[in-house]
């Protein structure tokens, strides 16, 4: 169980909102829910805001009671709703985003959310001097300075099962599946995905593969008297690469399927990992704020709940676990 700091004795503040914003991830539920009642708990008023910073904005801000989160931790997806708000780009914007805070007698704001959510929290802190603090809340778990990031752990369990269920129809036809995942810029769901499926290669963004050394696999494992394969890819930034690769595979003399898992990966009830995470991290960001402590994001390292300052987050690439990879190519010899 994660370590969660401890709560001060006098509050640096008596108010604060919560919003998801970017991508949902499922545990988002369990983290508005102990926002709100960790807050309350402490005597701290506590408000929703529906649709992140577009709903900001439009003012949809509602006071939020114990009875507001219940039977909401099992959920997928977010209650608060989320959205991509381009208009919060703007300095003008932002301004105008704190004063409707203000005007709302709220002290400080828990964004949910990954990279440009937070862009814009920090923005909004660094310019107006209003109180911010970050979750990760993204299923890519491409968020530096974190070990994990809510949504992280159900998007693999998903996909594992999709590719359990697909290995089966793999074995009875001696096929090979190419199985797409999610990850424009990140292999993490590739990775995780692809050793806890065995799959025989795994394709990600940071590491170059040809499909000359997938056909030389592919026929190691024929060699062998394998008679199917599975393959994960994440998604890359240009849509069809499991496709690009199968039609590769086929000039080479593998037919390959392919199944594009999209975002059923995004859906469906969390696991336990992503409940007991959204609460952690959701409890922390109450208990940093309330101390006065903002300007940064509440993570993990070390199985501990961690306070690191926006400027080491946004942007930041984090390392991929190369001995990982060595893991998966070893184990699909």
């Amino acid at each position: 169980m994660f370590q969660l700091p401890e709560f001060p004795k006098k509050l640096k503040m008596k108010s604060i909102a919560v919003l998801t914003s970017g991508g949902d991830a499922p545990g988002m539920n369990a983290a508005v829910r102990a926002v709100v009642r960790y807050g309350i708990a402490h005597g701290i008023s506590v408000y929703g805001i529906t649709r992140g910073y577009s709903g900001l904005l439009e003012g949809r801000i509602e006071p939020m009671q114990a009875s507001s989160v219940a039977n909401i931790i099992q959920r997928g997806g977010t209650i608060l709703k989320t959205d991509r708000c381009p208009a919060f780009l703007k300095k003008s914007v932002r301004r105008e985003a704190a004063n409707i805070l203000v005007r709302k007698g709220i002290d400080g704001l828990v964004v949910i959310g990954g990279d440009g959510s937070f862009t814009g929290a920090h923005l909004l802190e660094k310019e107006t001097g209003f109180k911010t603090i970050g979750i990760p809340g993204t299923i890519d778990n491409d968020i530096a300075e974190t070990e994990d990031t809510i949504g992280f752990d159900t998007a693999v369990n998903t996909a594992v099962e999709a590719i359990d269920r697909i290995r089966d129809t793999a074995s009875s036809h001696g096929r090979i599946f190419l199985v797409e995942v999610m990850g424009r810029n990140s292999g993490f769901i590739a990775l995780s995905t692809g050793i806890a499926g065995g799959a025989e290669t795994i394709v990600i963004p940071e590491a170059d593969h040809t499909v000359q050394e997938m056909h030389k696999t592919i026929a190691r494992g024929i060699e062998r008297g394998k008679s199917s394969s599975i393959i994960v890819v994440a998604e890359g930034q240009k849509a069809g690469l499991a496709t690009r690769i199968a039609q590769g595979l086929g000039d080479l003399g593998h037919e390959g399927r392919v199944c594009t898992l999209g975002h059923i990966q995004r859906g469906g009830v969390p696991t336990a990992h992503d409940r007991v995470l959204g609460s952690a991290l959701g409890a922390a960001a109450v208990a940093y704020l309330a101390s006065g402590k903002s300007g940064g994001m509440i993570g993990i390292q070390n199985n501990q709940v961690t306070y690191v300052p926006f400027t080491k987050v946004i942007g930041k690439k984090k390392p991929f676990p190369k001995m990982a990879m060595k893991l998966a190519e070893v184990l699909a010899i």
